[in-house]
């Protein structure tokens, strides 16, 4: 199944996979049109396979509102340590989420609760596991209020990633493992949370979205 979020891209690159494919019958030569033919159906391959999307029941253990699931596919490439953050006024964590041309694109909610800041950032676009790319790449950035105090979220274009498609906005009230958008050909999910919140994963993980824990959230100190 394709996912919505990529209709636009996805449609244009199966045309162009269909007539490479059909162009090959006009070429002379068995050369020629077999590559044609191999090229298309590579094209044709690609889309379907990182336009894909995929249910995802949540992780029974989300019941607990206090858990935060993880927002994307990846690899988990850094756990660092914030003397604070804006959005979440307080000590945080920041765990960033690195998703190659491989891994399902479809980002999820972390956690059930308000959407109470949705915001758009252009930038540039460095490599996605650059540590900069937090702060100078173009991105989208969500500030979420859950039972347990504010989380924070943001989707990272990287090198080869320049579009980010969601469709949150201020006062939308979410639940953990629901769609949200998607971010196209490689990029980086920062998850940021109290530094009080207990962190369940570590550099090198692998995640999958709305089945991975990412943290358990605690009340002392967490920015309402």
């Amino acid at each position: 199944m394709l996912t919505p979020y990529g209709y636009d891209n996805a449609f244009l690159m199966l045309g162009i996979g269909v007539c490479l494919v059909l162009l090959s019958f006009t070429v002379p030569g068995p050369f020629f049109s077999t590559a044609l033919i191999v090229l298309g159906c590579v094209v044709i391959a690609f889309t379907m396979w990182f336009f894909r999307d995929a249910d995802r029941p949540l992780a029974a253990e989300a019941a607990d509102p206090s858990v935060i699931v993880s927002p994307a596919d990846g690899a988990v490439t850094e756990v660092v340590s914030l003397d604070t953050h804006p959005d979440l006024n307080c000590p945080s964590t920041r765990v960033t989420i690195f998703l190659s041309p491989v891994n399902l694109h479809v980002n999820r909610y972390p956690a059930s609760g308000e959407i109470v800041d949705a915001r758009y950032v252009a930038g540039k676009y460095l490599m996605a596991f650059n540590p900069k790319a937090s702060e100078e790449n173009e991105r989208s950035e969500f500030v979420l209020r859950t039972p347990f105090g504010r989380i924070a979220y943001t989707q990272i274009t990287g090198f080869l990633a320049r579009r980010i498609v969601y469709d949150t906005k201020k006062g939308d009230v979410v639940r953990a493992g629901e769609r949200f958008g998607m971010m196209k050909f490689g990029s980086r999910m920062d998850i940021i949370v109290p530094a009080t919140a207990q962190i369940a994963v570590k550099v090198g993980d692998k995640v999958v979205s709305a089945r991975s824990i990412i943290a358990r959230l605690h009340t002392d100190g967490v920015a309402a």
